[in-house]
């Protein structure tokens, strides 16, 4: 499965906490989410599954138009519910909240786990569209995804910062383990997986 960041809005450019307030795509996201989406198509991808907010959702329109396939949107992909932070800039946020945002512990958001568990289980949803061997596509949002991701792979809370964020129009790749569970195959990539990659070594 591939997890794909939307492309850039205007408060991802002002550094402003957006949670799950629906900002859209500005200019350089529309150019990031077509030139990415060229590029996924080739992989031939079998479903696409995004969060109904609209930067993801947009996002993932353009793969579609590539594909054919049909969107399916799930709200288990949302990004983080960010309270009071919505819409603060992170200089703000670190003024008001030091210790909070040292943490990432937001006062009346959404703890992380649980954004996590949420993610995974959308993902979960999703991959029986998928035929055996097939890819799966999640279009969705950068602490979400990564939370999901830290899910599916099993770390622990206190390992959540292992992984760097995923930048504006970026994926990783997971695959299966032949012992049961996922793995990280690729992080915060922007050009196609080789395919030693998206296959599995011996």
């Amino acid at each position: 499965m591939i997890c794909w960041r939307h492309g850039r809005t205007a408060w991802n450019a002002e550094k402003r906490f957006q949670g799950q307030t629906d900002i859209p795509l500005d200019d350089t996201g529309l150019a990031q989410a077509r030139r990415a989406a060229a590029l996924l198509a080739t992989l031939r991808p079998d479903a696409i599954v995004a969060s109904d907010l609209r930067r993801a959702a947009d996002t993932a329109g353009f793969l579609a138009e590539h594909t054919g396939l049909t969107v399916e949107y799930d709200k288990g992909l949302r990004e983080r519910f960010g309270g009071s932070w919505e819409g603060l800039t992170n200089s703000e946020i670190r003024a008001r909240w030091p210790e909070e945002n040292a943490r990432m512990d937001i006062p009346d958001g959404e703890d992380l786990s649980a954004v996590g568990e949420r993610v995974r289980d959308a993902i979960l949803r999703a991959l029986p569209r998928v035929p055996d061997h097939g890819l799966l596509v999640v279009v969705g949002h950068g602490a979400a995804l990564r939370a999901g991701i830290n899910a599916m792979i099993g770390l622990l809370p206190e390992q959540r910062q292992a992984l760097g964020p995923l930048g504006n129009c970026s994926w990783s790749v997971l695959g299966p383990h032949r012992t049961g569970g996922w793995r990280l195959l690729e992080h915060n990539a922007a050009s196609l997986p080789e395919e030693r990659v998206l296959g599995d070594d011996r």
